[in-house]
């Protein structure tokens, strides 16, 4: 793995977020807080989730672990959910850019959220930032074509063909 292999992983990050994010923006209030039968319970709980995850992803990477979580209620709208994730995105795409490729192999300690010690190389914990963000992104994807909103194709390959 190197910088540019990630830079093409963020990059999709980055674009299937903002497909994600730009059907969920046509949800009314009632069906951004509606439950629904996905693992975390609803498309404002998913959009949260997902959130969270690169979140405290990025603050593990720059060694600044969190001491709180980001909790649903913190994001009672999705315009107060949208505003946080465009400023999150920044901060992460900003840490991505800075990367070397010898930086990529660099180990670092963490505290899972369930308060276990590990020890992982910075690219494997990325790649797996991108492929976890994929199962939420389409769990949201199917809850927003419920509604009627479907974020069409938000697949890795869609993106590299030149995404539309």
């Amino acid at each position: 793995m190197n910088k540019q292999d990630v830079l093409v992983l963020y990059n999709y990050n980055a674009w299937s977020n903002a497909r994600i994010l730009d059907a969920a923006s046509r949800v009314t209030q009632e069906e951004f807080l509606a439950t629904a039968p996905v693992p975390h319970g609803g498309l404002q709980r998913t959009l949260v989730h997902t959130l969270f995850a690169e979140w405290i992803w990025r603050n593990r990477w720059e060694e600044t672990p969190p001491t709180f979580s980001l909790k649903q209620q913190e994001f009672p709208t999705f315009e107060s959910l949208q505003a946080r994730s465009a400023y999150e995105e920044t901060r992460l795409m900003k840490f991505v850019e800075n990367l070397t490729d010898d930086g990529l192999y660099r180990r670092f300690k963490y505290i899972s959220t369930e308060g276990y010690p590990h020890e992982r190389v910075l690219w494997e914990t990325m790649a797996h930032l991108v492929n976890h963000g994929t199962q939420d992104k389409t769990e949201a994807a199917a809850i927003l074509t419920s509604f009627g909103h479907s974020p069409g194709d938000i697949d890795l390959i869609g993106y590299l063909s030149g995404g539309a």
